[in-house]
């Protein structure tokens, strides 16, 4: 088990940019798999949504508690030093069974995931946006 004590000393950007990071990088797969679903041999894939955000709640729970940024590597998502990490496209079982049964409940799917997704990165960039807000007024204040 891998834990990355994370040097950066504002906690939520780094939060932040990494759901702005992961966000990305979901869309990519997602668009992927609007693509890519007629050609032969595809797999319908995901990011390890539940596993990253899991990740971080149990960061911000430690971070509460004994006010350090502490992210434990998974399965699928490790985390490295100076705010990186890699996420790991897993197999997406349950769109591979839509795909199999019917197709248009299966675009359907991702275009959800696609918007849902979106909502999750611009709520992430918007709150990025704000504390930088704040913090520059602060500073105009001293």
């Amino acid at each position: 088990m891998n834990l990355n004590v994370s040097p950066v000393t504002d906690n939520l950007t780094e939060l932040l940019n990494r759901i702005i990071d992961f966000t990305e990088r979901r869309k990519e797969v997602l668009t992927r798999n609007l693509f890519d679903y007629r050609s032969a041999g595809f797999e319908p894939m995901d990011l390890p949504v539940h596993e990253f955000a899991d990740t971080l709640t149990r960061g911000l729970a430690e971070y509460i508690r004994n006010k350090r940024l502490l992210l434990e590597d998974g399965p699928n998502v490790q985390f490295h030093d100076q705010g990186e990490f890699d996420a790991v496209a897993i197999v997406d079982n349950k769109s591979q069974e839509l795909l199999r049964n019917d197709t248009h409940a299966y675009v359907q799917e991702q275009i959800h995931r696609l918007s849902e997704n979106l909502i999750h990165n611009r709520l992430a960039v918007e709150l990025l946006r704000q504390k930088r807000k704040k913090e520059t007024q602060f500073a105009n204040l001293q």
